[in-house]
């Protein structure tokens, strides 16, 4: 089971990515959207968007850090382990409940707004309850930390971490996961569930985030010589009120 779990879903879950955003790319091409319902409900969409994608990113940002970046790389330029922990802590429980804050209004919102509802899909409601598990079990394991920074288990740089980055050298190191506690065996197994799922539902957008906005050109905007002509009255406005002067 170990294999399997440490081993192998590891690349399903990268072949399910992978291929799937391929395949939904090439065939579903209008499909790929997350079929935004605005138009049927503005007041609580304004206040759990943001908090729901905010956070995830977030989230996402601190996985990064944690996963990706050694122990050895923060302990040499002088960050100690309990100054990481803390840091990494309150930051995580900070982006969690935000996040979980945004998915419940847009889950409450999804579930008591008719039209949202009606256009609600098996797949939505299978990866909302997906990403939620994922979140709770994140935030169980911050806590968990938080409560006894100092418990067995508790510094996933040590396990996790390590694993995470052999999968992505082919050689994928489960004796390190395989030494980590239940609750981080639980999280990451429904984290890799989460990435299959993400081809095949409105998740998908995340691949098509607008970042060239921040590397377009500005726009210049000329306003439209109206000075009439030389000899010319000047042309009323076609949707100015009978019998109001243009004013300049």
């Amino acid at each position: 089971m170990n294999i399997f779990l440490w081993g192998v879903l590891p690349y399903i879950a990268l072949i399910s990515v992978i291929g799937g955003t391929i395949w939904r790319y090439r065939y579903d091409k209008f499909g790929w959207t997350t079929r935004s319902s605005e138009l049927y409900e503005s007041r609580l969409l304004r206040f759990g968007s943001p908090l729901f994608h905010y956070g995830i990113l977030a989230v996402i940002a601190g996985h990064a850090i944690g996963l990706v970046i050694p122990q050895s790389w923060t302990d040499a330029v002088g960050i100690t382990e309990t100054m990481y922990h803390w840091v990494a802590a309150v930051g995580g429980i900070i982006a969690a409940a935000a996040t979980l804050l945004g998915v419940g209004i847009l889950i409450y919102r999804r579930r008591t707004t008719g039209p949202v509802f009606m256009a609600t899909t098996r797949n939505d409601k299978l990866m909302y309850a997906v990403l939620v598990a994922a979140l709770v079990a994140g935030s169980y394991i911050t806590l968990v930390g938080m409560i006894d920074p100092h418990g067995e288990g508790v510094n996933y740089r040590e396990t996790v971490s390590p694993w995470f980055r052999s999968v992505f050298y082919f050689q994928p190191d489960i004796s390190s996961m395989e030494a980590a506690p239940l609750r981080f065996h639980i999280h990451v197994v429904i984290g890799m569930v989460m990435f299959m799922l993400v081809p095949f539902t409105r998740l998908v957008h995340i691949f098509t985030a607008p970042i060239h906005y921040l590397f377009r050109p500005y726009i210049v905007y000329r306003s439209k010589d109206t000075r009439p002509a030389p000899g010319n009255a000047p042309s009323r406005r076609g949707w100015a009120p009978i019998g109001v002067k243009d004013r300049d």
